[in-house]
């Protein structure tokens, strides 16, 4: 199985964000396994044609969201994390209803602003 990135150097989206996403959504959709070695950083920098701290940063933000494990010396390999997105939205989430409900906004206000935010993401 190979790693297949692309970086799109015209998008407006920042080559570490293109790569985080693409080995997110690889690792959620099982098309990466639990387990799946990754490039080493200098390795994948080199082939992407990126710098080395574009892909640590990627990395890093994996890491942090429970998609990637770092073993010391034995590299970055996919993680067994499960649901850890769908954890770390739910938590987003309750914090997020919490302030709402905090700051005086009706459901109906809350819900929108959601949506509006969710539209800027996402697009249309």
């Amino acid at each position: 199985m190979t790693l297949r990135i692309t970086v799109d150097t015209a998008s407006s989206t920042a080559p570490y964000e293109q790569l985080r996403a693409q080995i997110a959504e690889r690792a959620r959709s099982g098309a990466l396994p639990v387990g799946y070695k990754l490039p080493t950083v200098r390795g994948l920098a080199e082939d992407l044609g990126l710098a080395a701290n574009t892909v640590a940063k990627a990395y890093k933000s994996l890491e942090a969201d429970g998609v990637i494990e770092t073993r010391g010396r034995l590299g970055t390999f996919v993680a067994a994390a499960g649901d850890a997105a769908a954890r770390l939205a739910a938590t987003a989430a309750a914090t997020y209803a919490t302030e709402a409900k905090r700051l005086g906004l009706s459901r109906e206000a809350a819900t929108a602003a959601v949506s509006d935010a969710l539209r800027a993401a996402y697009g249309s």
